[in-house]
């Protein structure tokens, strides 16, 4: 099983920053251990908005140090960046042909405006395996935001 974990970028970095990130997080998938095995790992960044990490759990599995070791990592990265990682109240949808993301708080107001319905494309950050990220784009409707869906 393939054990995922995902984070949402709060802000757009340029291309230059990426490829920073991409190689701080590739080195430190690389050299990721838990228990002193070496885990099978890959860091990606999806449509320049979120980190995607996988581990390979037949090969070693992440231990709660080794978890340890990656929230360090990304505590790091938010500083080093100037940016939110942990926050999980940060939503990512499709909208103006890219993935966008906001707080959940403007979830409501973009509804409103119609800048958003219950049909647009939302990103499920809680996913936890490699199955589940096959089907991580869900319509608003079917995610915890269907909550702000009022019918006026």
């Amino acid at each position: 099983m393939k054990k995922v974990w995902t984070y949402i970028i709060s802000k757009e970095l340029q291309e230059p920053e990426l490829r920073v990130l991409r190689d701080l997080g590739t080195a430190f998938v690389s050299g990721w251990t838990a228990h002193e095995n070496r885990l099978e790992a890959s860091f990606d960044i999806f449509e320049k908005r979120i980190i995607v990490i996988r581990v390979n759990e037949e090969v070693a599995s992440a231990s709660g140090c080794s978890i340890d070791k990656l929230q360090h990592f990304m505590k790091e990265t938010e500083k080093k960046f100037g940016l939110e990682l942990l926050n999980r109240l940060l939503v990512a949808y499709r909208g103006e042909g890219q993935v966008q993301v906001v707080h959940s708080s403007k979830i409501p107001q973009l509804l409103l405006e119609n800048k958003i319905s219950e049909n647009t494309m939302v990103f499920d950050t809680a996913v936890y395996t490699g199955e589940e990220l096959e089907s991580w784009e869900q319509p608003l409707k079917s995610t915890w935001l269907k909550k702000h869906l009022v019918k006026v």
